[in-house]
């Protein structure tokens, strides 16, 4: 996913880390799908490659790992929500997320064909990108998306731990993201906040969708900083 972004130019190292079921990585066979069995398979990663500290930048499910790895990794300094949130889902979305699981057995390409484009603000404008991602989706297994979809429809609430830890932790939105409301943010982070970023013209996929300096560079900014 990180292709779409210029991440040689910065003077930062970049580990790129396939979520479990994604990818290179093999999914996870636990009965009882959680988002803090992802973060722990990503922590063993970091163990492997022996880094002591490192800043975490979540997209959408990822940024659900990021909080899990910040709340128990102490090694773990600033995260970046990227078109995510922290909060649990409501009775509704919950009940959407054990629909998806069963769906994606029976009518996995269907089900990308549908949900992936209106992850976007503009079909029209990112259709050779929505193919791509569809593309790259199809891959997936579908007891791997089923694991992922009820995952996060069991994830734990973080409000209180991010009003906590607020220091270190920045998100960046898109205004046209139909996942998540703005205003959804307001409790805890304001328009004018200096650790929340919104992008006006972007959907859920900020990294393709502001694919430029400005964004490249508010990205980045709050881990290239000395800590």
């Amino acid at each position: 996913m990180w292709k779409h972004l210029a991440l040689e130019t910065l003077s930062v190292q970049s580990i790129l880390i396939d979520l479990p079921g994604h990818g290179k990585s093999i999914g996870i066979s636990d009965t009882s799908p959680s988002i803090e069995a992802m973060a722990i398979k990503v922590k063993e990663v970091i163990d492997h490659l022996k880094l002591e500290l490192y800043h975490v930048i979540g997209h959408s499910m990822g940024g659900y790992v990021a909080l899990e790895l910040k709340a128990f990794d102490l090694g773990c300094r600033k995260i970046t929500l990227l078109n995510s949130n922290y909060w649990t889902d409501n009775l509704q979305r919950k009940k959407d997320r054990l629909r998806v699981a069963e769906i994606v057995f029976k009518a996995k390409d269907f089900f990308l064909s549908e949900a992936i484009p209106r992850l976007f603000s503009d079909t029209k404008k990112y259709k050779k990108e929505m193919l791509l991602l569809i593309n790259e989706a199809s891959k997936i297994l579908p007891k791997d998306m089923a694991y992922c979809s009820i995952a996060m429809g069991n994830r734990k609430d973080f409000t209180s731990f991010v009003i906590e830890n607020k220091a270190d932790i920045y998100i960046i939105h898109g205004a046209l993201d139909h996942l998540v409301n703005i205003s959804d943010f307001e409790p805890v982070f304001l328009s004018d906040d200096t650790h929340f970023y919104l992008f006006p013209k972007s959907g859920h996929m900020c990294h393709v969708e502001c694919k430029n300096t400005t964004f490249l560079t508010t990205l980045m900014s709050p881990h290239v900083q000395q800590t």
